[in-house]
């Protein structure tokens, strides 16, 4: 199983979502950014580097927020999501393709990566 920590960044109302690449797997689909955790790291850790190396920001991690463990064709990953705010930096797309601030509402007005559906579930019900 692979191991991935993301971010759940709020600006107020709204959170943040990024878009895959076209070049990637889950193409264009919108995700929470993060990544796989590397040998030896903590998800807390992964999460840290994870949103300097895709977005040139310096996280604080706070709470985990939800975790699900989701079977895509190729590959099993347990996804943690954890509740961030951005310390230093403003957003850059090194990685992504788009970046959104978006509000609970506006959730189906996006198509996410699968392994984020019930995570999406869990923000709609908390704050709508």
């Amino acid at each position: 199983m692979t191991e991935v920590a993301a971010a759940l960044i709020w600006n107020n109302d709204k959170f943040m979502i990024c878009r895959r690449p076209a070049h990637k797997s889950n193409a264009l689909l919108w995700e929470f950014v993060g990544g796989k955790l590397e040998p030896g790291e903590t998800k807390q850790e992964a999460l840290i580097r994870e949103c300097k190396e895709e977005l040139n920001i310096t996280v604080d991690v706070g709470e985990e927020f939800f975790d699900v463990v989701h079977q895509y064709p190729d590959i099993l990953v347990h996804l943690t999501l954890f509740n961030a705010t951005i310390a230093e930096g403003t957003p850059e797309l090194l990685e992504h393709c788009d970046l959104k601030w978006i509000t609970p509402k506006e959730i189906p007005d996006y198509t996410f990566c699968p392994a984020d559906k019930d995570i999406l579930e869990k923000i709609t019900e908390k704050f709508n």
